[in-house]
């Protein structure tokens, strides 16, 4: 079964207004011995969203992440990934 791990990396603020600007985000997925991880960014303009670098948790900007990014799109890209890995469909090396 495929455990699908959705982080914020980091945040870019302004630091006059305190609010953050920038999410660096990446969901990683794992079955087994197979990863799968997708790194991304969203932006917003100054004093959107309206919540200050100090009061943030992790769940409040994922949220704010996932009205911005297609979280089932992302996480289907992650699962076709993982199948991928553990059902190549083509190969490198050499015969000898």
């Amino acid at each position: 079964m495929t455990t699908i791990t959705w982080t914020i990396s980091t945040l870019d603020r302004d630091v006059s207004s305190g609010f953050v600007t920038t999410a660096h985000w990446q969901a990683t997925a794992i079955d087994g011995e197979h990863t799968a991880s997708i790194y991304s960014t969203v932006s917003w303009p100054i004093d959107e969203p309206q919540v200050p670098y100090d009061n943030l948790t992790l769940q409040t900007v994922l949220g704010w992440v996932w009205e911005s990014v297609d979280r089932a799109a992302t996480e289907t890209a992650l699962n076709a990934q993982i199948n991928i890995k553990k059902n190549p469909v083509t190969a490198t090396g050499l015969p000898w």
